[in-house]
């Protein structure tokens, strides 16, 4: 797969790229109703024996065009995605940045620029997709700027028993710790992907070991509480627990949440090293004890929970 990352300055002087069936789109999390999207752009150019593409954005409008004081945090920020991106299998994805400059362009210069410019024979996008300065271009105009020069499908809404699939309800349902929804709506568990720093010890010193992490992007944090994970390093996968929380038995006034994982069977050093952790369901609330047998006692408990979890769901395939 190749990545290509274009500006209003780069995509005037980018060489003509061979043609490709496009999907357009944010893409924040790839999940189901994304997936449906880009599939359908594979298909198309796969009927047509050219290449599939995406053009996906960044940073996010909203951080661009809203207030500079609210960064965003992601469900897949642009490593991620890209990654999740390439497991689709995806010929080329475009990274536009995303400014004030380009939110002002006028839907025909859009068209004109970033999908005629790039050879698009083909575009694909959900119905809600906008384009063009205050997203004035719908999908329901784009044969009129494309003026026969491209074809085009619009995805219509991919929805379950309640509603639509989006990124907002997903990043509801990690706010509200959710965390196994979340997954199903993903198509796939929520992974956050960090750093493993030193943390105070104080889980070993109690007979549960923790690995601290550190987003390296900027992740979504589910709700604090405890959650079965697993957690990735090196190709290898291990089963495990984490605490989201701010240690309210041994810290009055962390002023963000930690990520604390026990890993199952495990005892490499591994500090300084980048891993993934997936959440599949969280067990409880984070919970402030009156000494340290009443934690470990709750570790425990919390950690036979874990267990039965991944030997239901192992023996369930």
């Amino acid at each position: 797969m190749v990545v290509v990352e274009l500006d209003l300055d780069s995509i005037s002087h980018i060489e003509a790229p061979a043609p490709t069936a496009m999907a357009l789109g944010y893409f924040d999390g790839v999940h189901k109703g994304h997936k449906a999207v880009i599939e359908t752009a594979k298909a198309e150019a796969e009927k047509r024996g050219i290449q599939s593409a995406v053009m996906t954005f960044y940073p996010h409008p909203k951080e661009v065009l809203g207030k500079p004081d609210q960064p965003i945090d992601y469900l897949t920020p642009l490593q991620a995605k890209v990654a999740r991106l390439k497991a689709l299998g995806v010929d080329v994805v475009y990274v536009v940045n995303f400014t004030k400059a380009f939110s002002k362009l006028t839907p025909q210069a859009f068209i004109e620029r970033f999908v005629i410019g790039l050879n698009v024979k083909h575009v694909v996008a959900g119905f809600d997709f906008t384009y063009g300065v205050k997203g004035e271009g719908k999908m329901d105009d784009i044969d009129r700027y494309a003026n026969g020069r491209f074809t085009h499908t619009t995805v219509e809404q991919v929805s379950d028993e309640q509603e639509k699939i989006s990124s907002t309800r997903i990043r509801k349902q990690l706010s509200e710790g959710n965390v196994s929804e979340a997954a199903r709506l993903l198509g796939y568990p929520y992974v956050f992907s960090g750093t493993v720093v030193h943390g105070d010890a104080r889980g070993r010193l109690i007979g549960y070991p923790t690995a601290n992490i550190v987003a390296k992007e900027r992740f979504i944090v589910p709700k604090t509480g405890v959650y079965v994970v697993t957690l990735t390093h090196g190709g290898n996968t291990y089963q495990g627990m984490a605490n989201i929380g701010y240690k309210p038995t041994f810290v009055d006034d962390l002023a963000k949440p930690i990520v604390e994982v026990n890993i199952f069977d495990f005892n490499k050093e591994i500090y300084g090293e980048t891993v993934e952790v997936a959440f599949y369901e969280r067990i409880r609330s984070e919970q402030k004890f009156s000494g340290i047998d009443e934690i470990k006692a709750q570790l425990g408990r919390d950690r036979a929970t874990a267990l039965q979890f991944f030997k239901q769901h192992t023996a369930n395939g």
